[in-house]
This record gives structure tokens, sequence and C-alpha cells, in this order.
């Protein structure tokens, strides 16, 4: 699952706290407006607006993660995303859910794929979640969780792959990410990570052609 304690996004970065005080200091003018837009709505107080139960992907179930879980900001105009970062929750998706929604967990990812393929949105891909360990690969990816047990091959059904790859196929497109294995990753491969996940029964070979197929029949349904 998720990162837990100890994940040092839960600090606003020094930049934007610093931008009231640079922008007394040597004025508006100087600092480059586009910076100014990605960065006003970190500023005490402000957020950016988002529409309540919109989701990412379609036909995914939003519930959302308590705001402890993730941090508001702007993607990819503040932070560019270029990866995807495999998870497995060991447990159900029940027991994922209910964690995220807690503010003590610490973590949380955008999405989680149910065994039955029924795939639940918690974070906005706006939004930086808590689910990788490390602040940068945080702010650069998005987060899908896999319901099961890393040493339970079954637990990964034919139903649950085609949907993770969907899922995955549609993020790549959005964001112009590559379908490779320096692109989509596991847990496990997240530097300073203590995590094992997803594991070596996750069909890796597999799942890329399933994300590239996907990736396939959505140019032909555009076409």
């Amino acid at each position: 699952m998720g990162a837990t304690r100890g994940d040092s996004d839960r600090r606003i970065g020094r930049r934007a706290l610093l931008i009231g005080g640079a922008a007394a200091a040597v004025g508006v003018g100087v600092l480059a407006r586009e910076e100014l837009t990605r960065l006003y709505w970190r500023l005490p107080g402000v957020r950016k607006q988002r529409v309540e139960g919109a989701v990412d992907f379609g036909g995914a179930r939003w519930t959302p993660a308590s705001e402890a879980n993730f941090r508001w900001a702007d993607r990819p105009d503040d932070y560019g995303i270029d990866m995807v970062v495999i998870h497995v929750t060991q447990g159900d998706l029940g027991s994922a859910v209910k964690a995220f929604e807690d503010p003590g967990h610490r973590a949380a990812a955008h999405y989680i794929v149910a065994k039955d393929g029924r795939v639940t949105q918690m974070v906005r891909e706006l939004d930086v979640a808590y689910h990788a360990g490390n602040r940068s690969y945080n702010e650069r990816s998005v987060g899908i969780e896999h319901e099961g047990f890393v040493d339970r091959p079954q637990d990964f059904t034919d139903v649950m792959y085609a949907a993770s790859a969907r899922l995955t196929a549609a993020v790549c497109r959005r964001y112009d990410i590559p379908v490779d294995r320096e692109h989509i990753i596991g847990h496990v491969e997240v530097p300073g990570t203590d995590h094992t996940d997803p594991g070596k029964h996750w069909d890796w070979e597999r799942y890329l052609r399933l994300v590239a197929a996907a990736q396939t029949a959505d140019d032909r349904r555009r076409t």
C-alpha cells in the first residue's frame, strides 16, 4: 500500500512560502506571471477550485481520500507527470478505502483497482497523493493500488489486469508518458522505499502488453 508516516510531502515548498515576500521586495513585474499563476493557490487560505465528485477516468467511482493524505496541486502545470507507480493494497478494497479516508494513515493513492475490475478514484490527478514514500516521485507520478496480496497470484485477476491497463493507458496518453518499464514502475522501485509491491507475481510483460493494446484500441476509436 502507499507510503506510511514520515512522507515529507506534507511541507509546503519554500518557494511557495516566500512568494509573497519576494513580490514585495522586487515587485510583481519581476516575477514571472506563469509562476505566480501556478503558485497563487498555495498561499495560506487559498485553494484551487475542484468540481465535486469529478473523476479523471471514465467509469471510476469517486470516494475522496482524507485531505491529510494528499497535497493540493495543479498538475501538470506546477509538477510535470511522467510516471505511473503500481501498488498492491495488502488487503481488500474496503480496507484500502478506509485507510485512505483515515487522516491518521498519512498516505493515499490516486486510484484503487479491485479484483472485479472496479476502479475507485480517491485523489484527483491534479493533486499530489502520498503514495510512493518519496516526495519527488509523488510529485511526478500517478499512484495506482491493486486489491490483494503480493504473495497471492490468484488475486491478480484477468479483469483486474485489463481494467488497470486501460487506466494506465489513459494516464499515459493524457501526460504523454512512454509505455515502458522506465515510466511504469512498481512501488518497490521507488528510491528509499521499504515496500516490496507489486511483488514477484505481478506479470510486468503481460501488463505492459495490455497497456499498449489499450492505447492502440483507443487510437482506433478516435479515427
